[in-house]
């Protein structure tokens, strides 16, 4: 128990943050819409996927050449979608001045180099004048700039010099007191923050992993669950713990899973505790685990170690299942 305990109030999220994604649901609305025409015309209904999206390029090309300023970010983002990066990035680019969508993308593109070389410090710029911006174009992309901006002083690059304080700051404007229109991310994130031994408030940590939660995040579900199984923060509760372990892993949170299994294996309930775990210690693809849930690659990590470490102990005691050490000390090597 003790382990687990320092090991989630330790948390170091250094090197594994990614920018906050924005889903531009209206564009990517349209973009489907353009490609549902272009479908439903006579002599169109047999084109392959690669012809199709041949005819909605050429739709948003002619869109620009007749001044539609709206066409430059529905293309770049029509590029982004298709990994076409570099052209993304170009388009982007010849909008930056007119569509602060374009803008955010364009910034993120920057920081993190894709489609190009990196610029934090660029970046770092257009994201803050996003991210004090007053204007309603840049209302459903505020928060998300805030966030990626507490995320660059985090990770100290484009900023000058490194600063926990300045990312708490930043990252307190984009959770905007637990409102579920802004940066949830930012309210999960927070929650982790306070949990750190350098910036510990184990009382704030509840509350911002409570707000995310009921916001929808599942990695502060199963954050919670590990608050509420070990009394961190909170008095220890495992009616409750198990609530938010077994939702947040039937929503996909490996991290949530791997306690879920320590959960199971310290209550004595062995077929639960080896048949969730044996699922555990076969997930390998970190990065696809990550991107398909939202939750960060390291703990997902961790995740998937206590699935090893408990299904190695069922297999070596015979807990749950059938008794093969053999078996057992391969999945400890895993």
């Amino acid at each position: 128990m003790r382990t687990t305990t320092q090991t989630y109030s330790k948390m170091d999220m250094k090197g594994t943050l990614s920018a906050e994604k924005v889903p531009f649901t209206k564009e990517k609305s349209i973009l489907n819409d353009i490609a549902q025409e272009t479908k439903d015309k006579p002599g169109y209904g047999n084109l392959t996927e690669e012809e199709l999206m041949e005819k909605v390029e050429t739709i948003l090309l002619e869109r620009i050449k007749n001044g539609d300023k709206k066409a430059y970010f529905q293309l770049g983002l029509f590029y982004y979608e298709q990994d076409m990066f570099e052209k993304a990035r170009t388009y982007f680019e010849r909008s930056k001045d007119f569509d602060y969508q374009s803008l955010y993308m364009l910034s993120c593109m920057l920081y993190d180099g894709i489609g190009g070389e990196a610029d934090e410090k660029c970046a770092i710029e257009y994201l803050k004048k996003i991210a004090h911006s007053d204007s309603r174009q840049t209302q459903h992309i505020k928060r998300a700039a805030q966030f990626n901006v507490g995320r660059a002083f985090f990770e100290g690059y484009g900023v000058g010099r490194q600063s926990d304080e300045e990312a708490e700051r930043y990252w307190l404007m984009a959770a905007d007191d637990g409102n579920p229109k802004a940066s949830i991310l930012a309210q999960t994130i927070l929650g982790m923050y306070y949990s750190r031994s350098d910036t510990q408030d184990l009382k704030k940590a509840f509350f911002w992993h409570s707000e995310a939660c009921g916001n929808g995040s599942i990695e502060s579900q199963g954050c919670l669950g590990i608050m509420y199984e070990f009394g961190i923060g909170v008095k220890q509760d495992m009616d409750s713990a198990y609530v938010c372990l077994k939702e947040a892993s039937d929503r996909g949170n490996v991290y949530a899973m791997g306690n879920l299994v320590g959960h199971y294996y310290r209550r004595k309930l062995y077929t639960k505790a080896a048949d969730l775990a044996s699922r555990v210690a076969q997930f390998h693809d970190v990065p696809l685990l990550s991107n398909e849930t939202g939750c960060l690659p390291g703990y997902i990590s961790k995740g998937i170690a206590l699935g090893c470490f408990y299904y190695a102990r069922c297999l070596h005691e015979g807990h749950g299942v059938k008794k093969e050490p053999a078996d057992a000390q391969s999945i400890t090597q895993k």
